[in-house]
């Protein structure tokens, strides 16, 4: 998903925006954010949060797996990675998908 994809649909939330893009990739509205959830995991005893990387630095999610403080006109591309050869560079930290978020940067 790119910037063009967000400027095309204006004034939807961006979870709407990213709804339906990826195959087996959920995105609902948290009290402080969105939050992503990949592959349908479930677990009672572990995290099913995946590993959010932006702009090349993995970031802690918000409560309840949230991403927070980050505009959606801010933002350049996003990439879902979710097989295991993809995610691999991410070890475990990678092991419930990978969101790799790019950023616009001044002066593009």
């Amino acid at each position: 998903m790119t910037s063009e994809d967000i400027e095309r649909n204006p004034g939807q939330p961006i979870e709407r925006v990213l709804q339906g893009r990826f195959a087996g990739v959920e995105v609902t509205r948290t009290s402080d954010g969105i939050a992503v959830r990949i592959r349908g995991a479930a677990s009672f005893n572990a995290s099913t949060q995946p590993l959010y990387v932006v702009d090349g630095i993995p970031i802690q999610p918000g409560p309840n797996g949230s991403l927070t403080g980050l505009n959606p006109y801010d933002i350049e591309s996003i990439q879902v990675l979710k097989d295991a050869a993809d995610t691999a560079i991410y070890g475990m930290r990678g092991a419930n998908g990978v969101i790799v978020i790019k950023t616009k940067r001044p002066g593009r």
